[in-house]
């Protein structure tokens, strides 16, 4: 069976199931009230918006030297930086790192999804807890992310019952309330017990080589506050130049992520220190001794030499486009393959090398043009699908 056959079948699948359709129905509506209001009450993040893609347009041009800049500077927060090429030197760098048997706290990260950062880890003999409420859920339903920002938008609280009922062999009810309280007690003493807290960033200051992680859950904060060693993750795409361009970008992003403003924002320069006897620097106190971040390119500087394509480099990961996908919004993440839609297109065939399921999802797009009125980058995604397109039949 062909992987094109597969794929139709799948999404026709996905498009006739009522669960995904009501889950999905509820987050639409909530993300779209919950965004127009805060653009209304903060309605100079639009005029930031513009200000920001330029910032990510001459930063993806300049990822190399960002990257290498960024690694200068957190070696001298005594930090450890890494310039990972491809998948397999991210994962060779993780792996020396992390070793083997290890107890693993993990935030949510699209970079640590792209390369199957859980899985490797746990393939090695590591205990990794996946620490966002959404990945958790898909941890221990054995499924995987549908949504780039909340990978449960597919499961509806029915289903959350169900799965921590059997977990915690309590009868629990759809409420969300309780069942968020149950993942807190779930989850909480693994922060503690953990050997290393891993993370992604949302965007990164080149200049400090600090880390800006965006969250409302605090989960990120415990597994990268709490462990002896914190190691980051980081697409070379989320580098910018300065400390002021990236609190431009963390603003943009919350607020086209559907928040207001988010419950926390951590800046993370390099592991704890205290200067608190006779003004003696000295690292290793209250939080991580040690910290380790993870440049990967990936396939990014390639993507970047097209003038067309690189438009998915300056992608926010905020998730707005996809609740406005009309075939998204009856599949959900069978959409794409870890990256959604038009993005999910790119990513499958320029990134992951498979052409085959980039071209099945670049021709389920139906480049009408909604998610570019949502995107605070304005990402012309039908002309990028086009673009594949092109760039796929001349392949062959």
């Amino acid at each position: 069976m062909s992987i094109f056959t597969d794929y139709k079948k799948e999404i026709m699948t996905a498009a006739h199931n009522d669960r995904i359709s009501m889950a999905l129905a509820r987050a639409i509506k909530s993300y779209r009230g919950n965004t127009n209001d805060a653009l209304k009450k903060f309605p100079h993040t639009i005029k930031m918006a513009e200000e920001v893609r330029e910032i990510k347009a001459q930063a993806v041009l300049n990822m190399d030297k960002l990257a290498e800049q960024a690694c200068r500077a957190v070696e001298d927060n005594k930090g450890k930086a890494y310039i990972a090429r491809t998948v397999e030197d991210a994962l060779k760098i993780v792996d020396n790192l992390v070793g083997k048997g290890k107890l693993i706290v993990k935030g949510k990260s699209m970079t640590g999804e792209e390369i199957g950062l859980r899985e490797h880890l746990e393939e090695h003999g590591n205990e990794v807890y996946e620490t966002d409420l959404g990945e958790f859920i898909i941890q221990k339903l054995g499924s995987r992310p549908m949504h780039i920002l909340s990978p449960a938008i597919h499961v509806p609280k029915e289903d959350v019952a169900a799965l921590f009922s059997k977990i915690t062999g309590k009868e629990l009810p759809a409420d969300i309330g309780t069942l968020v309280a149950t993942a807190r007690e779930l989850l909480r003493e693994k922060y503690f017990k953990a050997d290393i807290g891993m993370s992604g960033a949302n965007v990164v200051a080149a200049e400090t080589g600090t880390l800006f992680i965006i969250e409302n859950e605090g989960n990120i904060r415990l597994a990268t506050g709490a462990p002896p060693v914190h190691i980051s993750l980081i697409g070379m795409e989320k580098l910018v130049p300065t400390l002021g361009d990236a609190y431009k970008v963390a603003e943009v992003t919350w607020r086209y992520a559907n928040y207001t403003v988010p419950s926390y924002v951590s800046l993370v320069s390099g592991p704890s220190k205290t200067g608190d006897i006779e003004k003696v620097t000295t690292y290793g106190a209250h939080g991580p001794k040690e910290f380790h971040v993870i440049f990967m390119d990936g396939g990014r500087t390639e993507l970047a030499k097209n003038p067309i394509l690189r438009q998915e480099l300056y992608c926010l990961r905020c998730g707005g486009c996809l609740y406005e996908c009309p075939v998204f919004a009856v599949t959900a993440g069978h959409f794409g393959d870890r990256y959604f839609a038009g993005m999910g297109a790119v990513w499958a065939a320029m990134m992951a090398g498979d052409e085959e399921k980039g071209a099945a999802v670049a021709y389920t797009c139906l480049t009408c043009g909604r998610c570019k009125t949502r995107c605070p980058m304005k990402i012309d995604t039908p002309e990028v699908v086009v673009e594949l397109r092109r760039l796929l039949v001349d392949r062959g």
